[in-house]
């Protein structure tokens, strides 16, 4: 194996590979460029799936439109990451571009609901390797040392697809038709100029070795086992809600998902290095507890965050595309900070603080977000998501470098897949569970307000006004609450549109109802992130390497020669 070519005459080396920090740069130009992709095609699908779903007359597939995508995605990650530390990373980034491409293109020509949930699939097979593989990049070029100042771009790739995507969104599939094709079917048709752009950058820029371990099988019983456990545990976080917990699809998918558990434990155990993900790496006391806060973390970052939107359209009105806007401080607080502690870190070496300071920031941003309601301003709003945001800038960047620290550089591509694989699976129970909690308190919380506004002669005028309005919103309301039908109210539940639709006296107590709901969720998912910080306190602080992958692989492999001319 060969190390990285030299800096370039007059170049400022900066990184132990041999690589200026302008090389560097470049090659991580094409590396958030895959990311972005990714990360850009998710904000924007969830901001126009209703649309897509109205169109091909499958509003209640899409719950299976997302499910597939989050299947193939989680269960695809560390399989890259196994394959990329055996046979190279280059050739497996470019392949996951490549059928993230095919996958979206396929998604341009579904003619329905089922076409589509199968083609996203395919999209999310390439997904799986575009953030794991980006990162384990990095840990190949540059040291731990210095991987934090450059790690900052990835989230910042990240900030930028959660402000851009919604708006691109809602522009493209409010558009009835663009260039002859339907608006809704661009939302899947952009990633493909956009990802032939980043696969030309890639080939162009990222020069890696290429390697091949002999003798190590892959392990195919591993990914079988997996898929069998996982499968059918994510698809109950994403559809238990709906079926019931108890219902017996859910009891079947615990059951066959913690047989397939113990199956793939079982099959790693034995396979040893050889394994899928090596079991040996738990026995590293940073490795077992840095994953387990990235579950948690995960739990409390997705599960908490992805109702701040909610609450921007359904409590205060605003379009998918202005609460994208509005979601900004969040993305700034999240880019300040990972920027900033990436520059302390690779001048100080020392990461321990970040991860407690993060996990402070979060704890207190999501807390203070369990006292929005319909009234507090939005420039209250946009402090307490700065302080989140700001929270998750400082804890995820460095939990990342710490966990590919802590293991050895020949399992770059197997630790970085672990840490984005247990972070999705973390972010997926977090959203089932929290919105389980917001759709199961709810109706009680709609139901009281809507009691206590009875009472109140302003909102039995208003009731009385709507039955003469012209408004069918106001009128159906209206009538529904004097005959006292549930589904009056129910229908929020259903459809959080029509608290635009309504008299905003009608709807006020339903909004009041809804933020009451949210205040629970919000305050759950701090304790969670209190959790997080407990762990964090006990997680041991490893000196960070001033190697960089490549550099670690060509002295085993020198000493390995040696060994043998010995």
């Amino acid at each position: 194996m060969t190390t990285s070519p030299p800096a370039q005459a007059g170049a400022t080396v900066l990184s132990p590979a041999g690589l200026s920090h302008r090389q560097i740069l470049t090659i991580v130009s094409g590396l958030i460029l895959g990311v972005l992709l990714a990360a850009l095609d998710q904000t924007i699908v969830s901001t126009s799936i209703r649309t897509v779903a109205d169109d091909l007359n499958g509003y209640s597939m899409q719950a299976w439109v997302t499910t597939a995508y989050l299947i193939t995605s989680t269960l695809s990650t560390p399989l890259y990451g196994k394959l990329s530390d055996m046979f190279g990373r280059k050739p497996f980034f470019m392949a996951a571009i490549s059928i993230f491409i095919g996958g979206s293109l396929l998604c341009t020509f579904a003619g329905s609901m089922y076409q589509l949930a199968g083609f996203r699939a395919v999209q999310g097979i390439g997904a799986g390797g575009l953030m794991s593989l980006a990162l384990a990049i990095m840990g190949d070029i540059v040291s731990p040392l210095e991987r934090a100042r450059y790690q900052g771009y990835f989230l910042a790739a990240f900030g930028t697809s959660s402000v851009l995507g919604p708006v691109i969104g809602g522009l493209l599939s409010g558009q009835h038709e663009i260039l002859g094709v339907a608006g809704w079917r661009w939302i899947f048709l952009v990633n493909v100029p956009v990802g032939l752009f980043a696969l030309a950058v890639v080939y162009r820029v990222l020069n890696l070795p290429r390697s091949h371990k002999p003798g190590v099988r892959v392990d195919w019983w591993g990914v079988a086992a997996l898929a069998v456990g996982v499968t059918p545990l994510l698809v109950v976080a994403e559809q238990g809600r709906t079926w019931g917990w108890s219902d017996p699809k859910a009891l079947a998918c615990y059951l066959i998902g913690v047989v397939g558990v113990a199956a793939f434990v079982a099959v790693e155990a034995r396979l040893g290095d050889a394994a899928l993900i090596p079991l040996r790496l738990f026995r590293n006391s940073t490795f077992a507890l840095g994953v387990l806060i990235s579950v948690v973390v995960g739990a409390a970052m997705f599960g908490g965050i992805s109702l701040v939107p909610q609450y921007l359209q359904a409590v205060r009105g605003a379009s998918p595309t202005m609460a994208g806007l509005q979601m900004l401080p969040m993305v700034l607080g999240m880019m300040v900070a990972s920027i900033v502690s990436g520059q302390i870190i690779s001048r100080t070496g020392r990461y321990r603080v970040f991860p407690i300071l993060g996990a402070v920031m979060l704890t207190s941003g999501l807390f203070l977000l369990h006292y929005l309601t319909p009234d507090t301003p939005l420039w209250r709003t946009m402090v307490f998501m700065a302080v989140t945001g700001f929270g998750l800038g400082n804890l995820m960047q460095p939990l990342t470098v710490a966990i590919q620290n802590s293991a050895e550089p020949k399992d770059m591509g197997v630790s970085t897949s672990a840490a984005t694989f247990f972070r999705q699976i973390g972010g997926t129970l977090g959203v089932a569970v929290f919105l389980s909690v917001l759709f199961s308190v709810m109706p009680a919380r709609i139901s009281d307000e809507m009691h206590a506004a009875g009472a109140q002669p302003d909102y039995r005028h208003a009731i009385q006004a709507g039955l003469r309005s012209d408004n069918p919103a106001d009128a159906a309301f209206s009538q529904g609450i004097v005959n006292r039908d549930p589904a009056a109210t129910g229908k929020v539940l259903d459809d959080s549109s029509v608290l635009q639709q309504l008299d905003p006296t009608l709807a006020r107590p339903l909004k009041d109802g809804f933020a009451d709901a949210m205040q629970t969720v919000f305050l759950s998912a701090s304790a969670v992130a209190l959790l997080a910080f407990v762990m964090v306190l006990f997680w041991k602080e490893i000196p960070l390497r001033r190697t960089s992958g490549l550099q670690a692989a060509a002295a085993a492999q020198a000493e390995a020669e040696a060994g043998l001319k010995a």
